[in-house]
């Protein structure tokens, strides 16, 4: 695999929306993955805009993918050591409004769902509804 080298400026600029810092600070503060689906349920988004900003979190090379079936997983990459310093970062950033534990708090929720620890059921954000979170 070929590792691109992506401008700093780039890789900030990506950073600078809220659902794509979002994104970053969940995968960071858990260490795990998720589908697109998860994703649904725990940031409370469309599915139409998290696909958009998952996109741009792997073309400017924050993110990647693999595909399992029907199902896509995204991570964060496992280097450079410098974006494992930014990650570390983003992990530990102050949450004064607590979005960011209410967001971990729906995620750690949603992974109860997975079969042999992979997502199969698709979007529930419905059912989480009606559940207390």
């Amino acid at each position: 695999m070929q590792i691109i080298e992506i401008p700093i400026e780039d890789t900030f600029g990506a950073l600078s929306d809220r659902t794509r810092l979002r994104i970053v600070q969940l995968l960071a503060a858990t260490g795990e993955e998720a589908c697109l689906c998860e994703f649904v349920d725990s940031l409370l988004e469309p599915q139409y805009k998290l696909s958009r900003h998952l996109k741009i979190l792997r073309q400017t090379g924050l993110m990647d993918a693999e595909k399992e079936g029907r199902w896509v997983y995204h991570r964060l990459v496992a280097g450079p050591e410098h974006l494992q310093t930014l990650f570390g970062w983003i992990a530990t950033l102050p949450d004064p409004a607590g979005d960011y534990a209410a967001d971990r708090r729906r995620f750690q929720k949603r992974l109860a769902y997975r079969e042999a620890g992979r997502c199969r059921v698709g979007v529930l954000t419905n059912a989480l509804k009606t559940e207390a979170v």
